[in-house]
């Protein structure tokens, strides 16, 4: 034997086609196991992606469903983004602080009310001058009836006032008075803050005593006394008794419709908000 023939390697049993295979080799079983087929190959992939896709889906399951997984603490994330927990905490605290900077406050003792609607609005005298909302003009009216027949007779001075009217009622006549601001709210309210924009507050004088009109001395004759004895039977309230909580002076002449839903939360929703 040459040394030529000893160096050539001999051929690896895998590297021989099945019928170069010295039959010993093919009739040995545990060759035949070292050689797993093409298919058996596939398939192992394929079900090891099935499990994968499998342990995925159920970890994204636990998670929507149980919170499974830990969740970056609180500390954490405003660490990672203050931006975004500054934003939630501001977005927690905005009903609260919305709440607060939405219920209207008083001015000078006054509170808002909103302007009638012109269409609500109907004459209480004959050239319609005072005008109230329908339901306080019935009611006014039947209330001055039924003084009227006890032989009292009112003088309705002042009902509906607009915005603009208030106006005029609060800074010119504070300029021709020479009062500040505080003085002139004791007697009359700033815009926007006036029973009379609702159409439920009308001014009563006394026709017999004219000299009496919008002053505390009305308080002393008859028209005023039988208010006070007989206005509640028609709905009708004394606005600012003496030493009422807003702080606004007497005002025996000054009083409100509140005999239907709406009115009474017109007057009684914004005394609640009153600070």
């Amino acid at each position: 034997m040459d040394n030529a023939s000893l160096s050539r390697k001999t051929p690896q049993a895998s590297e021989l086609a099945a019928d170069e295979i010295p039959e010993a080799v093919r009739d040995n079983p545990s060759y035949l196991e070292s050689q797993p087929s093409q298919s058996k190959k596939k398939w192992l992939i394929w079900k090891l992606l099935g499990l994968g896709v499998i342990a995925f889906g159920v970890s994204i399951w636990l998670h929507l469903n149980f919170n499974f997984f830990p969740a970056t603490s609180k500390a954490q994330q405003t660490q990672q983004n203050p931006a975004s927990a500054s934003s939630a905490s501001e977005s927690a605290a905005s009903p609260a602080t919305k709440s607060k900077a939405g219920t209207p406050d008083n001015l000078l003792g006054h509170l808002p009310y909103p302007e009638a609607p012109a269409q609500d609005l109907v004459g209480v005298t004959p050239d319609g001058s005072v005008k109230l909302r329908k339901a306080a003009s019935a009611k006014y009216q039947e209330m001055a009836n039924a003084a009227a027949a006890s032989g009292i007779y009112f003088a309705p001075i002042s009902g509906f006032r607009s915005v603009e009217d208030q106006q005029h009622v609060f800074f010119d006549v504070k300029a021709e008075r020479r009062q500040n601001a505080s003085k002139r709210a004791e007697v009359s309210a700033p815009p926007g803050y006036s029973e009379h924009h609702t159409g439920y507050a009308i001014d009563i004088g006394d026709g017999s005593a004219p000299d009496t009109n919008l002053s505390q001395g009305f308080e002393n004759t008859q028209a005023f006394k039988w208010l006070e004895a007989n206005s509640a039977s028609f709905s009708f309230e004394m606005s600012f008794p003496k030493n009422n909580r807003q702080g606004v002076s007497y005002e025996p002449w000054h009083w409100r419709f509140v005999g239907d839903k709406q009115s009474l939360e017109t007057f009684y929703k914004a005394h609640s908000m009153k600070k």
